[in-house]
């Protein structure tokens, strides 16, 4: 049986569209930003990384209380595609923190922007791993 808490937190955990908004409310929330670049419609790992460890319950109860969420989409398939604005921020992280493309790559920000742990690919460990990275870094933080 899931705790009831795990089912109402997971309703507010959402990834925000506009990175200057994510900066904002990891300040005013005193949180950490998680930044993942993936290809939704192509990418593998990506995929995997979405089913596995985003929509895992454990995950969402982390970020709901640690973590603003932003995810800068690139999918191929033309009927995927973002708006073009959206298209555009994507872009402009994508210049400032993946600048050799790679997918995916996750990164766990200050308030700021400054990176302070990335991944590359699926997690080595899977979501236990990921999490335990998240937490003892956000707690280190606090």
């Amino acid at each position: 049986m899931i705790p009831i808490f795990y089912l109402l937190s997971s309703v507010f955990t959402e990834w925000q569209p506009d990175f200057e908004t994510a900066k904002k409310l990891a300040k005013t929330e005193h949180k950490l930003i998680l930044l993942n670049f993936s290809g939704s419609d192509w990418c593998g790992p990506c995929i995997k990384m979405k089913t596995e460890i985003f929509d895992n319950v454990d995950f969402k109860a982390l970020a709901d209380t640690a973590l603003v969420l932003v995810n800068a989409d690139f999918p191929r398939n033309k009927r995927n595609q973002p708006p073009k604005e959206q298209q555009q921020h994507n872009e402009l992280l994508a210049e400032r923190y993946n600048h050799e493309g790679k997918f995916p790559l996750t990164l766990l920000l200050t308030a700021n922007g400054t990176v302070l742990k990335s991944w590359e690919g699926f997690p080595t460990g899977g979501i236990k791993a990921f999490n335990d990275a998240l937490k003892q870094i956000s707690d280190e933080q606090h």
